[in-house]
């Protein structure tokens, strides 16, 4: 008798893959025109042989890529426009360059730049933290320590650090590897602001009521990536306080006395960093670019 026997899917890990050597994360600089600009990209695996992915263009939120098209060592795939002028997709083109990707994206209003990527770091630590001394970033008099990315609207009035309107970020002249970061701050109904980790890796201040269903571009997010566990936002004028602690990639944030994220992984680089160098200390950065805010403390605790 003669026995019928079915094919089984063979396993993933018993398989090649192709394209394995994109998958995996990859900080990402963009040329527009001679000046640099930070992008980020994770490739997965999806069942036996699909490449998806997520994409962190040089504004905006991590965005899903439905498929990561991968033949003879080059890539490409293309996504719906976000914060971007024009009508057309975002379009990604690279290739595998050793141990590096290189390629060209394409804007949706049609301009072409070049970009090079490298492995994103792990950043992972071993042991616990030892925490340093307590240092004030804000003095309460004046913006020493401090540089605006352009003409500065920023001003210092009755020991308050005061944005006023919309205008340029400002950035610690100190940069920081592993710390706990303590923010008191305050913002006027419908104001907009976060504060970026290393420069790399915002979390979101922002007029959301408690009421909204928590999102990881509303208050107390990592914007594109981490949602908190509830909105712990109070009403608009009052202050409030932001409790973080950044070891690697793993963050912890107690939002008016409330941990909304515990402990999580920060895949990458918010879309408006500094730059994509994730191994890299980096500075203290408060958004001014979108509204106003007003911070009374921020004071840092760098591990040694």
């Amino acid at each position: 008798m003669m026995l019928l026997t079915m094919a089984l899917p063979v396993p993933a890990h018993s398989q090649e893959v192709r394209g394995k050597a994109l998958i995996g994360r990859w900080d990402i600089t963009v040329d527009r025109d001679g000046t640099p600009a930070p992008s980020w990209l994770e490739v997965k695996l999806s069942g036996f042989e699909t490449l998806v992915g997520s994409y962190v263009s040089t504004e905006g939120s991590a965005r899903p890529v439905s498929e990561v098209v991968f033949n003879d060592g080059t890539f490409s795939f293309r996504i719906p426009k976000q914060w971007e002028q024009g009508n057309n997709d975002l379009v990604v083109s690279g290739a595998l360059a050793g141990e590096r990707i290189e390629g060209t994206v394409t804007t949706p209003e049609g301009k072409t730049y070049r970009w090079k990527g490298v492995r994103a770091p792990e950043l992972k630590r071993s042991g616990e933290p030892v925490w340093g001394d307590p240092i004030a970033l804000f003095n309460g008099r004046d913006l020493t320590g401090w540089q605006a990315t352009g003409e500065n609207q920023w001003q210092v009035k009755d020991g308050i650090l005061i944005n006023p309107r919309a205008g340029a970020n400002l950035i610690s002249e100190r940069k920081f590897e592993d710390f706990k970061l303590h923010l008191e701050f305050r913002y006027p109904k419908g104001s907009n602001s976060g504060v970026y980790l290393r420069g790399r890796h915002e979390v979101q201040i922002m007029d959301t009521s408690p009421d909204e269903h928590p999102s990881s571009v509303l208050y107390g997010g990592v914007y594109g990536f981490l949602t908190p566990s509830e909105i712990a936002a109070k009403d608009p004028g009052e202050w409030q306080t932001f409790d973080i602690t950044l070891v690697g990639r793993m963050v912890t944030i107690v939002a008016n006395g409330k941990t909304v994220i515990c402990n999580q992984e920060i895949p990458g680089i918010t879309g408006g960093a500094l730059d994509s160098n994730e191994g890299e200390p980096g500075p203290i950065y408060i958004q001014g670019d979108h509204g106003p805010v007003e911070f009374r403390k921020v004071i840092i605790t760098p591990a040694r």
